[in-house]
């Protein structure tokens, strides 16, 4: 890749695979959210330590978009309507309910930039790779 065309983040990609997983297994996806982020739309008096818990499912919300820039949907909290908007970088990960299991998101790195010309990746360079060794194991 180019530092014209960068890869887009997997973020959001990896987001809608793991909601659709959790959805057709009958569980309950859930966004763990960095409310400190800019653009975080979210009921403030349920952030805590920065961070909100937010339930994704079809159930819960309405009008659920997991685009690759924002989520966004319609909620109740306590009762009161509230339009969610939450940058897709600011979801620091996704869990079902019922079992805890999900994905925890690192900060997106760039994808490393290949080098000695095409069909080689950083790293490849023969020189510069230790020698194998084996070693008999009994």
């Amino acid at each position: 890749m180019s530092k014209e065309n960068p890869l887009t983040s997997r973020r959001p990609y990896l987001l809608r695979a793991m909601h659709e997983w959790m959805t057709d297994n009958g569980q309950t996806p859930h966004l763990v959210v960095d409310a400190a982020t800019d653009g975080v739309d979210v009921p403030r008096q349920y952030v805590r330590d920065g961070k909100i818990v937010l339930n994704a499912s079809y159930e819960a919300t309405d009008g659920l978009l997991l685009k690759n820039d924002w989520i966004s949907f319609n909620a109740r909290f306590g009762g009161v309507a509230f339009e969610v908007r939450v940058p897709a970088h600011a979801v620091l990960g996704i869990y079902a309910r019922e079992t805890g299991q999900g994905m925890i998101f690192a900060d997106d790195d760039p994808a490393p930039e290949p080098s000695g010309g095409p069909g080689k990746a950083a790293g490849d360079d023969p020189a510069r790779r230790p020698k194998p060794r084996l070693k008999v194991v009994k």
